[in-house]
């Protein structure tokens, strides 16, 4: 059996009431022969049992979004990775973007987001979201963060830290080269805005942002960040 170009990374924790029609959108890319790969941190729910009928292998780790991650890479078997939340959607035959992306001078990237639901605000939040990106050379991991193999390895994979895994991973790599900042969007849920308030969210969230880079410990900010599962 030829080895996958990509494999796919997915941690869960809980996720048994979205989790089957999310997998369910990745089955054009299994059968284009990308490996699904469900690393599950500990649910009690169903998540498990409902992964196994989709995924093309489901690992257990300690839970833990960087862990669970880190978990994942060592099982892949593909040259590219992508690091995929579990509310979150590709674009159509994301694999052939990836590998055009990453066949010149990027060694990672990201896509635009697009948030979904029904507040007013989310378009905004999500422009927002992607200009920053764009501007920074830094993304987070409800942008589909792609990379290859060698990068991710270069650079140590993700910390081991409760929060802002993402942030630190893509600071890392952006030593290596610029993100490949990609137009098309992944859409991922906008449950954290809605069910929080858009303007409490934002708020909350450029301000752990800023005790981030002011310094704090990740464990510290870990405890005012609120989980909406």
């Amino acid at each position: 059996m030829p080895q996958p170009a990509l494999s796919v990374i997915i941690p869960t924790l809980n996720e048994a009431a979205t989790l089957v029609a999310r997998l369910e959108r990745l089955l054009g890319l299994w059968v284009c022969g990308v490996e699904i790969i469900i690393v599950d941190g500990g649910s009690q729910d169903e998540t498990v049992v409902m992964a196994n009928r989709v995924a093309t292998r489901v690992i257990e780790s300690p839970p833990g979004r960087a862990v669970q991650m880190n978990a994942g890479a060592r099982a892949a078997t593909a040259s590219h990775l992508l690091f995929l939340h579990a509310d979150t959607q590709l674009p159509r035959r994301a694999d052939r973007l990836i590998d055009a992306a990453l066949a010149g001078r990027h060694h990672w990237g990201r896509f635009d987001i697009r948030l979904e639901g029904r507040h007013p605000m989310l378009p905004v939040i999500a422009t927002a979201m992607n200009w920053r990106s764009r501007l920074t050379g830094i993304a987070t991991g409800d942008q589909a963060l792609f990379m290859t193999r060698s990068a991710f390895e270069e650079v140590g994979g993700f910390p081991d830290q409760p929060l802002m895994e993402d942030i630190a991973l893509t600071q890392r790599l952006k030593r290596l080269s610029p993100p490949a900042c990609l137009r098309q969007r992944a859409s991922s849920s906008g449950r954290r805005w809605e069910h929080h308030g858009a303007w409490p969210t934002i708020l909350l969230m450029w301000w752990l942002r800023y005790r981030y880079w002011r310094g704090e410990a990740p464990e510290q900010l870990a405890r005012v960040y609120r989980d909406v599962r």
